[in-house]
């Protein structure tokens, strides 16, 4: 008698709209027994950049990617942008999944979400990877704050005609100013240190080389000389890797350093005690 083995079952992949406050968000979940890994975008970027680390890392994880509030095709708009409430769209989408413990993984304005929640969640953040973000540096000034208001104006009649894309977010050009400048407000010294040293679990640091969109000379630079010292004061919290990339491609060009800092941070997780 020959004997019929049922092929392993993949889980199925969910995608859905996860209602927080007053809107609901675009929320990918590839599901299965594996770590729960959050991945937070960009200020104005979308889970797709995320594709590449995704595939880099395979299904041993459980990936729960999602857009912010008015960003990507699907995330329906607000009356509150805020960073506050990009934190509270965490524990939102992680309840909707039905998830108690995740690593997070937060790039550039992600990693100052992350940052936060692993900082307010020692017991249910298993850690974080900050790529390109939450260093603590005061960069915002008022010559700059000017800058960032007359940028966003000048490019928003591109964005809106890209909108349909997915690409840029439904905002006004005031409400992503706002977003931008509360965000320097948020990652000066004084704000962002204590939130770094109150970190407990697993944190790492995984740093490009080049410019940013909008930055000048050296800036991105003098941002990055910030973290030494926040290695040096806590040690959960150290530099994975600092690669050849500049800000907005380091997804794109050096996935495989995000995917070994992920690798890193969740090979220290106790085995059984990830929540699903």
């Amino acid at each position: 008698m020959t004997h019929h083995t049922a092929p392993a079952t993949r889980p199925s992949t969910w995608t859905g709209l996860v209602a927080v406050d007053d809107t609901a968000l675009a929320v990918t979940d590839t599901g299965g027994p594996g770590l729960p890994v959050v991945y937070l975008n960009g200020q104005f970027a979308t889970q797709g950049y995320w594709r590449r680390v995704l595939a880099e890392l395979g299904p041993s994880l459980r990936h729960i990617t999602y857009d912010e509030r008015a960003r990507g095709r699907r995330s329906k708009r607000s009356a509150d942008y805020s960073f506050e409430a990009a934190v509270r769209d965490v524990d939102a989408v992680l309840a909707a999944r039905g998830v108690d413990r995740a690593l997070l993984v937060g790039w550039s304005y992600g990693a100052f979400v992350a940052a936060h929640w692993a900082s307010r969640n020692p017991r249910r953040a298993v850690g974080a990877v900050l790529v390109e973000g939450a260093e603590p540096y005061d960069w915002l000034t008022d010559d700059l704050e000017r800058r960032i208001r007359r940028q966003f104006r000048l490019w928003y009649p591109l964005m809106v005609l890209l909108r349909p894309t997915g690409l840029t977010p439904r905002m006004g050009h005031r409400q992503m100013s706002e977003c931008n400048i509360e965000l320097g407000r948020i990652g000066g010294a004084r704000a962002l240190g204590p939130v770094l040293d109150a970190i407990t679990v697993p944190t790492r640091y995984v740093l490009a080389s080049g410019a940013s969109l909008g930055s000048k000379g050296d800036e991105q630079e003098l941002i990055r000389a910030a973290v030494p010292a926040v290695t040096a004061r806590n040690p959960h919290i150290r530099l994975s890797a600092k690669v050849a990339s500049d800000h907005d491609t380091i997804l794109k060009k050096d996935f495989r350093a995000v995917a070994d800092a992920v690798r890193e941070v969740a090979a220290l997780d106790r085995p059984g005690t990830a929540g699903r």
